[in-house]
């Protein structure tokens, strides 16, 4: 049994967990010269270690470049993990081949950030809609055509869109019909690649009310993936805060906002958009850039853009990764955590 953030430790607790995450890395090398030879390594995600129980939703947040499609895409083994484990309901997945892969197919899906890109442009919609059913031999053509009828119409869209191609529909369509092709064939886990931030606020509401009405309906998990923590917020239980490649904070929705521990959660938080012109809300302004993940800074990354008082020589230890309260972990170092030493 592994041991993780979500389970605590405790024994059995693991049995209620879908996916089981241990200690993942993706790292990139990065080639150059005459003969293309490895340089320098891009290490996208660093040792990931977090689970999502069955039913509930996750949801994974931080700036652009910290890793968090990456790893969406090591779950859904669109990419082969450097280094861990990747568990899907107690089954290791992290080496199966093509082949073995199959099946998990059916279980594990994913909706990406743009739907203009992700869905074939030359194809019907029902033509996208019933290429998995004809990959796992499921149904014969009359059947497969009620399907793809049902699966329109449980998102919102009639049933002679089948006859239209992608580009004759709305943003906000064309990602319904994505999340249609998600759902085909009763997975367990989607991985959720910002589902709405290429779409109009207007349209977002729409789409995250779907996905919980078929969260409900289907017994779904979801790893939600976002830069904007309010929509984060609306949909997740618990929440994930990603640095460079890291999990700095984990803690439930309400908890993370009511008590955020780490610096960089303070600061993400801070950056929410207030609707009313009136009110004033005091940002914190993070020193310099992201970190390159090709060249990362040595011991704590954060502890370089905190505005918490650090030395040269605790910035280079690194932080502990702990509970410290029910379901609240987080990186605890004297550039992350103020009073860190009462959690230790």
């Amino acid at each position: 049994m592994i041991t993780d953030p979500v389970n605590n430790g405790a024994p059995g607790a693991a049995t209620e967990n879908l996916l089981e995450i241990n200690d993942v890395a993706m790292h990139f090398p990065i080639r150059g010269g005459v003969f293309m030879r490895t340089q320098q390594v891009c290490k996208a995600v660093d040792g990931v270690s977090v689970a999502i129980r069955k039913g509930e939703t996750l949801g994974l947040v931080g700036e652009s470049g910290c890793g968090k499609s990456t790893l969406g895409k090591c779950i859904v083994r669109l990419h082969t993990p450097t280094a861990g484990e990747i568990r899907f309901d107690g089954e290791d997945i992290t080496r199966l081949g093509r082949a073995s892969l199959k099946p998990y197919r059916r279980d594990i899906q994913m909706i990406f950030q743009d739907p203009a890109e992700s869905l074939n442009s030359r194809h019907t919609v029902g033509n996208i809609l019933e290429e998995p059913f004809i990959i796992h031999k499921i149904g014969n053509a009359r059947e497969r055509d009620e399907r793809v009828a049902q699966l329109l119409d449980r998102v919102g869209l009639s049933p002679d869109a089948a006859n239209r191609f992608p580009f004759e529909f709305s943003g906000g369509q064309r990602q319904r019909i994505g999340i249609a092709r998600s759902i085909a064939l009763n997975p367990r886990l989607v991985v959720c690649d910002e589902p709405v931030s290429a779409l109009d606020v207007s349209v977002q509401s729409a789409i995250l009310n779907l996905l919980l009405d078929l969260q409900n309906e289907l017994g779904l998990a979801y790893l939600f993936i976002a830069h904007d923590l309010s929509v984060v917020k609306h949909i997740s239980d618990r929440i994930a805060v990603m640095y460079l490649g890291k999990i700095v904070e984990l803690a439930p929705a309400d908890e993370l906002f009511e008590n955020p521990l780490h610096a960089y959660t303070k600061a993400l938080i801070s950056a929410i958009p207030v609707p009313d012109p009136r009110r004033r809300k005091e940002r914190i302004l993070l020193q310099g850039d992201v970190p390159s993940p090709i060249d990362p800074p040595e011991g704590c990354a954060f502890a370089y853009r905190s505005w918490l008082p650090t030395t040269d020589e605790q910035k280079r230890q690194p932080g502990v990764f702990k509970e410290v309260s029910p379901g609240h972990w987080v990186e605890l170092h004297p550039g992350t955590v103020e009073n860190h030493e009462r959690y230790l």
